[in-house]
């Protein structure tokens, strides 16, 4: 099966001849090697390349051993630029070769050299990019597949039926080929412990592991609440009698970061216009791994659904915080009180900014002005939106907040 992730390959097609080495990063089995040897290759052929002027390397294959040395692989890749016309050269796994970095570098000034390469998560991350290209590396990130590119090869069944499934089992490309849940739930429960966690220990050389994975279960089960490392410090110390550390607890968390399985919210005042560094509040990347990491409970639908939008804001190139507004108010003894309201998500990307809560339903008139308020209490002339589950139709209410239908949402019918 042949998914198409056409906004992936339109940036990177965007970033052809740009003197830059093209990294592309994500999560294990997302698809990068996909996206580059077959998708990235078959765009080229189609607008003319030759095929002698793409060069292609796999890493991983044994047949390719001795390219893992750094010198036989720039011999080889000077071998393969026959003429002054522009060649494109595709590596993936590229961290299997030492001195890599050296080897990239040396194509940035050679004209007809196009370079793009993946990497893996043990030992290649984002930052690396920045660092070890000085400025001369662009990432292009590939996310699991939205719910559109899903909806793609689901012909025949029904969007409900759909954002059930993706709810459950995620979006990495194989369980998409998949024909069974069980298939799904087993392939998702064996990723997550024989190659994300192994992943990460190999990369940190953590050898007493079983807090790591306890946080990783609290991570999984607090999907929309936040997440305070002093309190988390608190809590192994006094039930699990670990002695972990609040900077080990936020260095867990980074490194479940770098490996690209969860992704950090950061608190913004909105009238302070301030950001508030703890606690923050953290969301999967794919809610498969997250759920195969719960043994597939655990599944409160409004959870889920935050999580789901949380990702699709981020496909679509946002910035996304979780927002505060604080309040006065008189109690009923007559005194003045300050709360805080939470507004889930704080979008913004380039001078636009959006505000949206996440609903899974509008049942009744008291969770109406509860998801409301918040919004209400902003002052500013930015949109305001509520996703709503199910199938009503997509408004605008008299204060101007649009009530939006998750589906429309996920299609892209939306005013952003």
């Amino acid at each position: 099966m042949k998914i198409q992730r056409d906004g992936h390959l339109q940036r990177l097609l965007s970033c052809r001849h740009n003197q830059m080495i093209k990294v592309i990063t994500g999560m294990r089995r997302c698809g990068k090697s996909f996206l580059l040897f077959q998708l990235f290759a078959d765009a080229l052929r189609s607008e003319g390349v030759d095929e002698k002027h793409i060069v292609k390397i796999n890493l991983e294959d044994r047949r390719n051993k001795r390219l893992r040395n750094p010198d036989e692989l720039l011999k080889y890749i000077d071998s393969q630029l026959r003429d002054e016309r522009m060649h494109y050269i595709l590596l993936d796994e590229i961290q299997l070769v030492d001195e890599f970095e050296d080897v990239l570098n040396s194509y940035l000034h050679v004209p007809n050299a196009d370079v793009y390469v993946t990497g893996s998560n043990a030992k290649f991350l984002s930052k690396d990019v920045i660092t070890e290209f000085r400025g001369r590396g662009e990432e292009i990130r590939l996310c699991p597949l939205s719910f559109r590119e899903l909806a793609g090869v689901r012909e025949g069944i029904s969007p409900e039926n759909i954002l059930r499934e993706y709810m459950i089992y995620g979006g990495l490309p194989q369980t998409a080929c998949m024909k069974t849940n069980e298939e799904r739930e087993n392939y998702l429960s064996n990723l997550f412990t024989h190659t994300y966690i192994r992943d990460i220990k190999d990369r940190h050389d953590i050898k007493l592991d079983d807090d790591l994975e306890e946080l990783i279960c609290i991570v999984a089960s607090s999907i929309g609440g936040l997440i305070n490392p002093r309190k988390l410090m608190n809590t192994f110390q006094s039930v699990k009698k670990s002695s972990i550390s609040q900077a080990t607890i936020k260095k867990y968390l980074e490194f479940l970061q770098d490996a690209f399985l969860i992704e950090r919210a950061v608190r913004y005042d909105i009238r302070g216009k301030r950001y508030i560094d703890t606690p923050a509040k953290y969301y999967f990347e794919d809610l498969g791994l997250r759920n195969a990491l719960l043994n597939f409970r655990q599944m409160e639908e409004p959870h889920l659904m935050e999580n789901l939008i949380y990702n699709e804001l981020r496909m679509c190139g946002m910035s996304v915080d979780v927002g505060e507004v604080t309040v006065s108010e008189v109690s009923p003894q007559g005194h003045s009180v300050r709360k805080q309201l939470e507004v889930d998500f704080v979008c913004n990307k380039g001078y636009e900014r959006i505000y949206i809560q996440s609903a899974l339903a509008l049942s009744d008139a008291d969770k109406r002005a509860q998801e409301l308020r918040p919004l209400t209490k902003i002052k500013d002339n930015f949109l305001k939106v509520v996703i709503v589950g199910g199938s009503q139709a997509t408004y605008k209410n008299d204060d101007g907040i649009l009530i939006l239908n998750i589906f429309d949402f996920l299609r892209g019918v939306s005013p952003f």
